[in-house]
């Protein structure tokens, strides 16, 4: 090294020591190159250690991407944690008054549609039904005959009308020849009369005559016979004519029963219209016998008690052994397919929300996600249903952020049941997050 290189090296370490002493002397009014003079030591940190200069970076790009992450979330969804699944709690009650046989469910169990779940006495059941096939059987004898009977109380009642109609017909018959025969016996009695009354004249003649002897005894005889047997023969005539009068009476008796026939046979159509009734009051009765069969048999199904669909025992209130009666609840069952989500928005996150929009539905006591859409805003605001709901024109006004409920139903997939292992039920809490751009 020559003596000039050897000058020029010292000559520089005199300047790199001068220099940090007229930095601190110049500190209080120079700060933007102690600023680059940082920058400029990180700089060379990061070159001297190249791995925490990469983490650095992934730190600043994942907290870059939480951010748009968040940003974007923010602007396309709307979310609320004040939301729980909801459904139906189905109640079963007793249809009929009687004792538990049996009970085949346990609080929490699963059932399926169609399940056994419990069984009411049926013997008193099993006998009323017994009893109301009886009376219909005799309900439809009873029909049957009075069915028979029209067509026989038809013709039977038109042959008594034309009997009637005969009968009248005889007897006023009957009355004409009485009275013609009447007439005859008085003009007989008339006649037989008028020769008494002659034979009686020469009879007195005769016995004049006989006194004075102008006739002989046999002629005066004669006389007395014919007198005598002309006063029998008119009242032999007389007796005919009571005898006549006598007949035209019961003719005239005949006529008037011929005629009392007559009106009750003429009365058929309304006796035939009275059986008819009766044959429709037999199919009433029949009708009335299968309805009393059919409320029997009703009442005897209603023994066996079983889950009208598939869902879990929500609630147990019957015991082998208990009285029932008609209404009595005997347990719950929650329908595992029946379920939706019931999430109360605040009216300011509605502005955008329509049904139809899709849904991520997290459920807190699983952790997982359900898929789901909008269904219904809601008719208004919880406080509107409330017990008591607000009245803002008195008192001391202060707005409150109002929350709508909006149902949302589950997504289902075609040939698959829903909710099949039952981990969705009525009650859970669950953060809905609905897009709504």
């Amino acid at each position: 090294m020559s003596n000039s290189d050897h000058i020029r090296t010292k000559h520089s370490a005199v300047v790199e020591e001068e220099i940090p002493i007229s930095v601190e002397s110049q500190q209080p009014s120079q700060a933007l190159p102690e600023g680059g003079g940082k920058l400029n030591r990180i700089l060379h940190g990061l070159q001297e250690h190249p791995s925490k200069a990469a983490a650095g970076a992934l730190l600043a790009l994942a907290i870059l991407i939480v951010s748009a992450y968040l940003v974007r979330n923010a602007f396309l969804y709307e979310d609320t944690d004040d939301a729980q699944v909801d459904g139906h709690v189905m109640p079963l009650s007793a249809r009929i008054n009687g004792q538990v046989m049996n009970v085949n469910f346990v609080e929490g169990q699963l059932v399926h549609e169609g399940d056994l779940l419990a069984i009411i006495d049926p013997a008193d059941f099993k006998i009323a039904v017994i009893q109301a096939e009886a009376a219909l059987a005799d309900a439809k004898a009873g029909a049957t005959s009075s069915h028979w009977n029209v067509p026989i109380t038809s013709v039977t009642s038109q042959s008594n009308l034309d009997s009637a109609d005969t009968e009248v017909a005889n007897a006023e018959a009957g009355l004409r020849a009485a009275e013609h025969n009447h007439e005859a016996a008085k003009a007989s009695l008339t006649q037989a009369g008028a020769i008494a009354a002659r034979s009686n004249a020469d009879l007195e003649r005769a016995k004049q005559l006989v006194a004075k002897e102008d006739i002989s005894r046999q002629q005066f005889d004669q006389a007395v016979a014919s007198a005598t047997a002309n006063q029998a023969a008119a009242a032999s005539a007389d007796a005919a004519v009571k005898a006549a009068e006598q007949a035209v009476r019961q003719a005239e008796g005949k006529l008037l029963q011929a005629k009392a026939d007559l009106r009750t046979a003429q009365t058929a159509p309304q006796h035939v219209s009275l059986i008819r009734a009766q044959a429709d009051a037999a199919d009433a009765q029949v009708e009335q016998r299968q309805a009393q069969l059919a409320q029997a048999q009703l009442n005897f199904s209603y023994t066996i008690i079983r889950s009208p669909v598939t869902g879990i025992i929500g609630k147990k209130s019957v015991e082998v052994g208990q009285n029932v009666s008609i209404g009595q609840e005997m347990l719950e069952v929650v329908p595992l397919d029946d379920i939706w989500v019931t999430a109360n928005f605040k009216e300011t996150q509605l502005e955008h929300m329509r049904p139809g929009q899709p849904v991520k539905v997290k459920v807190d006591a699983y952790g997982r996600t359900w898929f789901g859409h909008v269904t219904n805003m809601g008719g208004g605001t919880g406080s509107v249903f409330s017990l008591l709901p607000p009245e803002n024109a008195t008192g001391n006004y202060v707005k409150v952020v109002q929350r709508v409920p909006v149902r949302i139903d589950f997504d289902r997939t075609a040939g698959r049941d829903f909710n099949l292992e039952g981990m969705l039920k009525p009650g859970l809490s669950a953060v809905p997050e609905v897009k709504v751009r």
